[in-house]
């Protein structure tokens, strides 16, 4: 156990018994562990000597949570109320809390267009490394950007990707460290393709040590250090400033994750172009995004309709026999029928 999660309650054996099971299960435990060492320290703020937990204590912990949004309030309920279970399997009476209510967000993905789409990409081709700064991000920026619009994959799973993974012989990418624990293939296009070999062949080319071995990461620096988020995210919002899209500030987006929103839309309108119908290509777009269950794809129908309705009315020849049109003007004569 690391030093800043060494639990000091009464809870203590049992919140490490507990991880250590999670940890056997497969699950990634970092915000777990944050999320219980918060209760571990309310257990001894308080003086909780007894190994159970009552509903005075769960309502008393939340009263201290003034500051939570309810999606985080609600993350910190599905922990506490699995070890609160975990404790009545040992035989340690607990009270079992409900979860909250998990209020949505209302936060609206920012779709790019094609065109802004484009943009950004030349945007990405422009830059130059200034001062011959190694610790800048750009040699990797134009291929990392391609290939999350192309394959719509996650900016952790993109970073986490190394060099054992990808097939370019296949022509895909084996993501490892998804965020749904799932190991998934990710297919990469012709001109992806293109452009990632293009991005290696020079990479390999720079002097680093080991930068080409299998375990190496693939997405790098000029140093050969693997790419952060918080760097990505950082020369993405001069990409938009430089193509004059908007950003309306910190969490209203457009992030670097509305990238993978707008490859979803953008595949769901090809296919719906292409004849498929719309909740047929949903499993499809599902499987392709990783997405455990077709419930986290349908928000994308939504957002299509919306942005492209006359996309969505090319549906309506295909089915409209399905239900005949009624005239409600014609009379009905039931007689003696």
């Amino acid at each position: 156990m690391s030093e800043q999660f060494i639990y000091k309650s009464v809870f203590a054996p049992y919140l490490d018994s507990f991880l250590e099971m999670k940890y056997a299960m497969g699950f990634d435990l970092v915000r777990t562990k944050w999320i219980l060492l918060e209760f571990d320290k309310f257990f001894v703020e308080n003086s909780i000597n007894d190994v159970f937990i009552t509903k005075e204590h769960i309502i008393a912990w939340q009263a201290t949570r003034l500051n939570d949004t309810s999606k985080t309030l609600y993350d910190k309920y599905c922990v506490i109320r699995q070890f609160c279970k975990y404790l009545c399997h040992l035989g340690r009476d607990s009270y079992v809390p409900r979860l909250p209510l998990k209020r949505s967000s209302g936060f609206t993905p920012f779709i790019f267009s094609h065109e802004q789409i484009m943009a950004i990409f030349e945007a990405c081709d422009r830059l130059t490394m200034p001062n011959r700064n190694m610790h800048c991000a750009f040699f990797a920026i134009p291929a990392l950007f391609r290939f999350l619009y192309s394959t719509g994959v996650r900016i952790g799973e993109a970073l986490s990707i190394r060099n054992k993974d990808v097939d370019f012989e296949r022509g895909r990418i084996v993501l490892t460290d998804t965020k749904n624990k799932m190991d998934r293939l990710i297919p990469l296009n012709v001109s992806l393709l293109a452009v990632l070999r293009q991005y290696q062949e020079h990479r390999d080319r720079m002097p680093l040590p080991d930068v080409s071995a299998a375990e190496s990461f693939f997405f790098v620096s000029p140093l050969g250090k693997p790419l952060v988020i918080c760097t990505v995210y950082h020369r993405f919002r001069k990409i938009l400033k430089e193509c004059s899209i908007p950003h309306s500030g910190k969490h209203q987006g457009p992030r670097v994750h509305d990238i993978r929103h707008t490859c979803a839309v953008h595949s769901l309108i090809n296919m719906i172009k292409n004849g498929i119908d719309v909740y047929c290509a949903l499993p499809v777009l599902s499987v392709f995004l990783g997405h455990k269950t077709i419930r986290g794809t349908e928000g994308y129908i939504r957002l299509t309709q919306e942005m492209y309705p006359e996309v969505v009315k090319m549906q309506q020849t295909i089915s409209s026999f399905v239900f005949p049109t009624i005239n409600h003007k014609t009379e009905i004569d039931y007689g003696n029928n």
